[in-house]
């Protein structure tokens, strides 16, 4: 009985580790990573995702995120006069793909590499940027400054198989002193802008006033001128009816029996004068006697 109960068990043994030995011989990569296939602790190869299969008990995996990774630092640094600033900046990294293996060869993951080569360099950059820029630079033209720190982190990390892109200035914090002298100073900018608008409102609407008399006179000229010609051209007009009235008068004398006829009332008058001194008679007043 003991003699098939030990068989029974070597036969349950063997079969849990074919099982094993089965289960442990097949693994998957997820998306976004990369499998690093070591043997005996030695990182032989990589593997894209998907499934594959490895010697069991003698290989094991190691995946490498080769997804877009942000790391943000918060650090102490001061401006060009000299002013103490703390300034929160970030960075996005990705691992080249086909460097996987390497590098977790050199530097065992991506926790180690981002401890020991990209947050150093990293800070590194910043501090040698921020103290280029004065306080009121740096918070009206921060692009500026994050040119200047991924110049700097760009040349740092050329030799690593990583790719540094879209550094941001998160936040800026000044002493309160100075930014209570930015404000008032802001203010005073504000009110300058102000009253400037308002004398530039004043100059338009005086030169508008100008302009609208100027206009007004001219509008007076123009009628003025019309009229005088209108009057000149009436009288021009009116000259050259006499003066052809006058032509035809002294070319034509009959013409002025005619006007004379046509102006008579059809009454003789009441004294007439000879060419002597002797008076002629009224014979009207002779006749109302009789």
């Amino acid at each position: 009985m003991n003699k098939l109960s030990a068989g029974s068990a070597i036969k349950i043994a063997v079969g849990a580790v074919a099982i094993l030995a089965v289960t442990s011989s097949f693994y998957t990569v997820d998306e976004g990573h990369m499998g690093v296939v070591k043997r005996f602790g030695e990182a032989k190869h990589q593997e894209t995702p998907g499934l594959h299969f490895k010697i069991p008990f003698i290989e094991t995996v190691e995946t490498i995120e080769v997804r877009t990774r942000k790391n943000s630092e918060k650090m102490a640094s001061s401006t060009k006069e000299q002013m103490p600033v703390t300034v929160e900046v970030s960075v996005n990294w990705t691992v080249n793909k086909e460097a996987a293996l390497d590098l977790y060869k050199k530097y065992g993951g991506l926790t180690q590499f981002e401890q020991r080569i990209l947050d150093p360099r990293f800070r590194s950059a910043t501090k040698d940027t921020i103290p280029q820029f004065e306080a009121e630079q740096l918070i009206q033209d921060r692009a500026s400054a994050i040119q200047g720190i991924e110049r700097r982190l760009s040349e740092e990390m050329a030799a690593f198989p990583v790719i540094v892109d879209n550094i941001q200035i998160e936040n800026i914090v000044l002493p309160q002193k100075y930014i209570n002298s930015i404000e008032i100073k802001q203010t005073e900018k504000n009110l300058a802008a102000a009253e400037e608008h308002k004398l530039e409102r004043q100059r338009l609407e005086a030169l508008r006033a100008v302009n609208t008399a100027d206009a007004k006179a001219k509008g007076i000229i123009k009628v003025a001128e019309a009229e005088a010609q209108a009057i000149e051209l009436k009288g021009r007009a009116e000259a050259k009816a006499i003066k052809a009235k006058a032509e035809a008068l002294k070319n034509n004398p009959l013409i002025v029996k005619l006007t004379e006829a046509q102006a008579w009332d059809g009454k003789l008058p009441a004294t007439m004068l000879g060419n002597g001194a002797m008076p002629i008679m009224d014979m009207r007043s002779l006749e109302n006697k009789k």
